[in-house]
């Protein structure tokens, strides 16, 4: 697929004020998440929850594409037919996460890369055969005294362009997503200096790696003091410092920027993304989202794994992409909330 083709698919994703669900937490997070409602972790339980986000009614009015783990990528609905196929239906995209999680770095005590290259070109030809067309890759960094160090930076930018650069000559949008994760007690300002230079890292290694940006999406996370800091920030300043990031550190280029919720909880994600976008307008990228917990856990929660709940699941979701999708275009108010 041709770069224009490419960023016809990263267009197509940020079409209108719609966003992207993160159906693709790996089985042994989503299993953590079936825990707090009492549901035991099979694959059975697995592929019934996102048979359920699949086939909500009107969730794509506010969602372009819905990416997957890999384990769900043939699922079927209970009537025998692809995921895909349902979503195509709808206009809505497909996707899938093909990182294989975070393992230790070696030399590098409290510090992790991300795998999952070995095998990826073959994976990736595999997946465009079933009519995927994005695929994400999440770098996790923690922030920890002395930590990350440049070595951590450097080793999980160079996974993330070489993923991107795989997915482009396979003809598959990539979705780079390097994620700050928010445990611990840092304030906004650590966060901000972290995520810029985790950035640096990124666009150096992607330029190495012959990336266009033009055919590809950043899903980083937003700068957050962590859950532990005394001083929480207010909506605005998390807002504002998160712009000033993105004009510092991200290339005109790159089409569009899509959140990940990165632990917020579902208010927080819809609120901060709406002041992003009310605050700061003529940025050379659209800001959404690519959330799963945040559109997820009111869905999850209603369901509960009964199947007399699952209308009242799906409307929950529904009404957690509708609010998320306003937020994308800077029309979301706390009054909308149910």
């Amino acid at each position: 697929m041709s770069k224009l083709n490419l960023t016809e698919v990263a267009h197509a994703l940020l079409g209108g004020s719609r966003g992207l669900l993160a159906a693709d937490d790996p089985a042994r997070t989503l299993g953590k998440r079936f825990q707090k409602i009492a549901l035991e972790n099979t694959e059975a339980n697995r592929r019934a929850f996102r048979e359920l986000l699949v086939t909500t009614p009107g969730a794509s009015d506010h969602l372009s594409g819905v990416s997957f783990c890999e384990e769900l990528l043939n699922a079927k609905t209970s009537s025998n037919e692809r995921f895909i196929d349902v979503l195509a239906r709808e206009g809505v995209l497909t996707g899938v996460r093909v990182d294989r999680g975070s393992r230790p770095l070696p030399f590098a005590p409290g510090e992790g890369v991300t795998e999952g290259l070995d095998g990826l070109r073959e994976r990736l030809d595999n997946h465009a055969k079933l009519g995927v067309r994005f695929a994400k890759w999440h770098a996790v960094i923690e922030l920890a005294p002395g930590l990350p160090s440049e070595l951590c930076l450097r080793v999980n930018a160079a996974g993330l362009a070489q993923h991107a650069a795989l997915c482009q000559e396979a003809g598959i949008l990539p979705i780079v997503a390097p994620e700050i994760l928010m445990a611990g007690d840092h304030g906004l300002d650590r966060c901000y200096d972290i995520t810029r230079r985790m950035f640096g890292c990124l666009f150096e290694a992607l330029f190495e790696h012959r990336v266009a940006l033009e055919g590809l999406l950043l899903a980083p996370t937003m700068v957050l003091p962590g859950r532990k800091a005394n001083d929480q920030s207010s909506v605005e300043d998390i807002a504002d410092a998160t712009v000033r990031l993105l004009k510092h550190a991200v290339p005109a280029a790159v089409p569009g920027i899509v959140f990940l919720s990165g632990g917020q909880g579902e208010t927080a994600a819809t609120v901060h993304l709406n002041a992003m976008n009310v605050r700061h307008k003529n940025l050379p990228w659209k800001l959404s989202f690519a959330y799963g917990d945040a559109l997820e856990q009111a869905a999850l929660t209603a369901w509960s794994g009964k199947a007399a709940q699952v209308v009242a699941a799906q409307e929950a979701f529904a009404e957690r992409a509708k609010l998320n999708a306003a937020a994308a275009a800077g029309a979301y108010s706390p009054t909308m909330e149910p």
